[in-house]
């Protein structure tokens, strides 16, 4: 994601995922998806019924007795901290705070000589950012430490953590271990050897995106995990 955050069109308001060839639509707004309870340290998402099936076929009802051979467990989520706060003084884009919807540009942007500087100042401190968080993966460290650790590196160059408050997002980066698709939320559970994780770094300066993310392995990880990430879709 690249782009001038004053060109940004607040239209649509759909969520989608592909699997197979299929397309399976979430209606709800993006700031709707996300819940925080500050009680119990949890963020749940809120899906349709159609989508919440998919996702419970494709994961909860597997049967794990059919893989004897497994080394990792399931998945579980782990308990999510506070928002980090960032200082007053970097500006924040315009969904931040916001009570609208959030939407995609409808169509193509040019930029001037002085934009698409800025979009590489923005890519770049992005890629900077990712290479770093990528040093830090291990097993025993959480995915909350390295949270941490990139919203404090994206601020000390005065820029924003792009996902944190999109759509109600509670977190500075997107950390998917194993079997989550994307979009991870950062948490309590350490890494364990054996796991890939992908990190997916977005940061906001001088108002423009720069995005970039990558996948990482955690310790000794399977060929199965090793060709999987080594293939087109890194």
């Amino acid at each position: 994601m690249v782009g001038g955050a004053c060109s940004l069109q607040l239209q649509p308001r759909l969520l989608s995922s592909f699997v197979g060839n299929r397309f399976i639509h979430s209606t709800q707004p993006l700031n709707q998806l996300f819940g925080y309870n500050s009680g119990k340290n949890q963020v749940s998402m809120q899906l349709s019924r159609t989508f919440s099936g998919l996702a419970d076929l494709l994961f909860n009802r597997r049967n794990l007795d059919a893989e004897p051979n497994r080394r990792r467990k399931r998945l579980r989520p782990g308990k999510v901290s506070p928002h980090r706060p960032v200082p007053d003084h970097i500006p924040r884009p315009p969904y931040v705070n916001s009570q609208k919807p959030i939407g995609i540009v409808s169509g193509p942007e040019v930029h001037d000589e002085k934009g698409i500087e800025c979009m590489r100042v923005s890519g770049r401190l992005a890629a900077q950012v990712l290479e770093y968080a990528g040093t830090l993966v291990k097993p025993g460290i959480t995915t909350d430490e390295i949270d941490k650790a990139v919203h404090q590196m994206i601020i000390d160059n005065g820029a924003y953590p792009s996902p944190l408050g999109y759509g109600g997002f509670p977190k500075s980066v997107c950390t998917s271990v194993n079997e989550c698709i994307c979009h991870g939320i950062p948490d309590s559970r350490a890494l364990e050897d054996g796991d890939t994780i992908n990190i997916d770094v977005t940061v906001y300066l001088n108002g423009y995106h720069g995005d970039t993310s990558a996948t990482f392995f955690c310790g000794d990880v399977d060929d199965e995990a090793r060709n999987l990430v080594k293939g087109p879709c890194r």
